[in-house]
């Protein structure tokens, strides 16, 4: 069983959402209006901004799909979107030398394994270049990002237990879909906020579920 993968059938772990088919199944981070979600967060956050960029790696089965889905949120709000692609931890600081090349200005950062183990440097990338960042981690906001959208990971791991249940029960994980999450969390990090020079609108911060101040 799995919890906390991204896209399970872009990765081959299950044959669909509905219908996984082999011996795994478990619960995805991935949901369809999370990357619309964090456009428009980040869009609202900083209003002036015209130009976003996406830090996603191609290696990685589910961030094709998600790429595609957040220039489809960046358009309908009549945002750029600047792809910066990041195989390895030596294309970081060439991705954010484009991101300053092409005058973005603001990141949104999928989840992903690699960003994950390199936040803190992500982290202080972004504040150096001055780039309202949105994250998919919640380690990301704890050491020093400015905003959080992302699935209440609380929740899943809530979930896997019934799920583990389950399957100790005698279900076949064939026959248990693969769930989306459907609890989420808004976070912003006032400290990081005033670093790089942002005023986050009063209605954003009213619809976040945690302020760090």
């Amino acid at each position: 069983m799995f919890t906390g993968v991204g896209d399970p059938v872009a990765g081959g772990l299950v044959a669909s959402l509905a219908r996984p088919g082999g011996n795994i199944t478990g619960l995805t981070i991935l949901a369809p209006e999370l990357s619309g979600k964090r456009v428009e967060l980040l869009k609202e956050a900083v209003p002036n901004a015209t130009r976003v960029a996406f830090l996603w790696n191609p290696t990685n089965p589910s961030h094709g799909l998600l790429l595609k889905e957040t220039h489809a949120a960046a358009q309908a709000l009549g945002l750029q979107l600047q792809s910066l692609e990041v195989r390895s931890s030596n294309d970081f600081d060439s991705a954010f030398e484009t991101a300053l090349r092409e005058r973005v200005q603001a990141l949104i950062t999928p989840p992903e394994p690699l960003f994950n183990t390199h936040l803190k440097r992500i982290v202080e990338l972004a504040a150096k270049n001055r780039l309202p960042a949105m994250y998919a981690f919640t380690e990301a906001v704890d050491a020093g990002g400015l905003m959080l959208y992302a699935p209440n990971y609380a929740d899943q791991f809530r979930r896997a237990a019934t799920y583990v249940d389950k399957i100790l029960k005698g279900t076949k994980p064939a026959d248990l879909p693969v769930e989306q999450p459907t609890k989420f969390e808004f976070i912003i990090n006032l400290k990081a906020a005033k670093q790089i020079g942002l005023t986050i609108p009063p209605n954003v911060l009213a619809r976040a579920d945690k302020v760090i101040k």
